[in-house]
């Protein structure tokens, strides 16, 4: 992957994305996690349930609202302070929650 030139080169379907979630810790990682969420918009619309910025961001509130559950679900404990992966992990939800 090239991110000096800000070219993502290799596609990520759902299953890389969700892998990437995990390794997000900086700034940086989410900036490139973003990126990446584009392309794969622009390469895959078919995968995404919310294709439009109002509907993207539309779920993007209501998953925030409701990520309790999400890591309730998991067994993980709720983000007091969403960390740089929490708020990628909102984003990689807002793709498809309805």
């Amino acid at each position: 992957m090239n991110t000096k030139s800000g070219i993502i080169a290799k596609t990520c379907g759902s299953g890389d994305l969700e892998e990437r979630l995990q390794q997000i810790r900086t700034r940086a990682d989410l900036s490139e996690f973003i990126r990446t969420l584009a392309l794969n918009l622009r390469e895959q619309p078919d995968a995404w349930e919310n294709r439009d910025l109002s509907s993207f961001l539309e779920a993007l509130s209501a998953w925030t609202t409701d990520m309790d559950g999400f890591f309730k679900n998991r067994g993980e404990p709720v983000p007091e302070e969403p960390a740089w992966s929490t708020f990628a992990r909102m984003l990689f939800a807002a793709k498809v929650y309805e």
